[in-house]
């Protein structure tokens, strides 16, 4: 983002158009789906319904272009700088992150869920009332709205604050932080506990961007998370997977699940030394004013 004619008002217009564009977008999705009857649930609030669940992805989908536009008009910059350090999605990535998030935070949901029902703090109910529509909107959507809570998160805003600050290994820290609040904020987290669980996961997220040089490790993370959580829901019932603690709950399940999550990200960083991925880009050379290269005496 800190191109050679890099302003500080640039994010800022950035934000504004994206938070603009996206609130609109959004808001005329939601509108649509339920006029249409396509979401029978005004609130948007029972995710394991289909059309509940339909509307509520698209409207966050919706942010990927919207990124893309702020990255084009804000910045004048290529869209796929949103996406990693070669300004485009490494597609070859995604296989190997998504085994190594399967065996490390896919297992431990499981493993989490399993002791729930062991424990008697879950209760199998059976599949949700068409359970096999909701298999299939998380299989067909559910990845795209992870990817788009990416791009808005580490895509774009985590680059919009570290541009305004000149270090950019305290420019990383100061947005993996924010970006891990808002983002933990945004999930509407009813207690304390809740919230710092989206806090740890934001920051793995932020933390897998940094090793690889992109957003693919961090897609394939979030996917991974909410695709395993929503079809354990639509089989064995809504109340096996909960988007907080139940009162008087252990929260040992809430800390399997953040041991999966960190071990992913040490999966991630082993592979890295092996894989190498690009960590760096021809923009960094930017940072710096141009000068133009001295005219040879004649």
């Amino acid at each position: 983002m800190r191109s050679r004619d890099w302003a500080w008002w640039r994010p800022a217009v950035g934000l504004l158009l994206l938070a603009v564009v996206f609130g609109v977008a959004g808001a005329v999705l939601g509108v649509i789906g339920i006029l249409t009857g396509i979401s029978p649930d005004l609130t948007l609030g029972d995710l394991t319904d289909p059309g509940v669940l339909l509307v509520t992805n698209a409207t966050l989908v919706v942010g990927i272009p919207v990124v893309w536009l702020a990255w084009a008009v804000a910045h004048g910059m290529r869209p796929g700088w949103s996406s990693s350090v070669l300004a485009r999605l490494r597609w070859r990535l995604l296989p190997r992150f998504t085994l190594l998030a399967f065996l490390s935070l896919g297992l431990a949901i499981g493993l989490a869920v399993v002791l729930d029902l062991a424990t008697g703090e879950g209760e199998v109910e059976g599949p949700v009332p068409g359970w096999g529509w909701l298999l299939a909107v998380v299989l067909l959507t559910t990845p795209l709205q992870s990817a788009a809570e990416e791009y808005l998160f580490r895509g774009y805003l985590s680059q919009a604050i570290a541009g305004w600050v000149r270090s950019p290994a305290v420019g990383a820290v100061l947005a993996a932080l924010i970006t891990a609040a808002l983002f933990s904020l945004a999930h509407l987290p009813p207690d304390l506990i809740t919230f710092l669980d989206r806090f740890a996961f934001a920051l793995a997220a932020s933390a897998v961007v940094w090793l690889t040089g992109g957003l693919e490790a961090a897609i394939v993370l979030h996917a991974v998370n909410n695709v395993v959580v929503f079809l354990l829901a639509a089989l064995l019932g809504g109340g096996v997977a909960t988007e907080s603690l139940p009162e008087g709950a252990s929260v040992l399940p809430l800390l399997i699940g953040l041991a999966g999550t960190a071990a992913y990200v040490g999966l991630v960083a082993r592979w890295r030394r092996r894989g190498k991925p690009e960590t760096r880009t021809a923009a960094q050379d930017l940072r710096e004013p141009f000068l133009p290269a001295p005219v040879p005496a004649a």
